[in-house]
């Protein structure tokens, strides 16, 4: 998990998405990530998602905590969702493309060994 630490920076450091759908599981999952409680942050950002399975922000959000628990596929897979319902998010759109170089490099690593 090399570069999860950016993603983690730019979570904490830009704080939720100010939008209407940044509801309470998601603002409750960023303070829980905060304090590295990554499987309640998870869980959260889980259930936010079930409410609304088109949130972008939501599905960002469960993107990083998946990374962080090494669940890279299902990562990848929000990150994507995420930004094909917001393709103009910048904020998405950076946390996607360090996720896929951090992954890029675990492969690498996996071919090598």
């Amino acid at each position: 998990m090399l570069m999860v630490v950016p993603l983690l920076t730019m979570l904490l450091a830009n704080g939720p998405l100010p939008t209407a759908s940044s509801d309470d599981e998601i603002a409750f999952g960023i303070e829980v990530a905060r304090k590295g409680l990554w499987n309640e942050a998870r869980f959260r950002f889980e259930r936010a998602v079930a409410k609304n399975p088109d949130d972008p922000e939501a599905l960002n959000n469960l993107g990083v905590a998946l990374e962080q628990q090494g669940e890279f596929a299902p990562a990848k897979e929000a990150f994507e969702k995420a930004l094909k319902l917001a393709p103009t998010s910048l904020y998405i759109q950076q946390n996607y493309d360090l996720f896929r170089e951090a992954d890029d490099k675990r492969n690498r690593k996996k071919k090598k060994s």
